[in-house]
């Protein structure tokens, strides 16, 4: 056997077919929605989501980086302050990283 090794998943391809899908207009149109936050076609999204796969929406990422900037915002008005209000600042950045960790997981 000659030339470079390849993995099988390298050699598979995807052969199977699924059928048309009919919804209501308004479903069909909430998740053309997702596939495109997604980054997907409607049938990649919908297969994705058929398998229990991640779907990870653009949004999300924008919505993480936020939170990351606001976290380390809110941490230098603390030092600025001088510990003046520590605990409230304490559970607020807490907040903030409980919200970064749900988003992201």
């Amino acid at each position: 056997m000659g030339g470079s090794p390849v993995s099988m998943s390298e050699k598979r391809k995807r052969t199977g077919l699924l059928p048309p899908v009919r919804c209501y207009e308004d479903e069909e149109l909430t998740v053309r929605e997702k596939a495109t936050d997604c980054g997907m076609s409607v049938g990649q999204f919908m297969l994705c989501a058929a398998l229990g796969r991640r779907t990870k929406t653009r949004v999300d990422e924008h919505i993480l980086n936020e939170l990351r900037l606001l976290g380390g915002q809110q941490k230098a008005l603390f030092r600025q302050g001088g510990g003046a209000l520590q605990h409230e600042y304490a559970a607020l950045l807490a907040e903030i990283t409980r919200a970064i960790t749900r988003l992201g997981s």
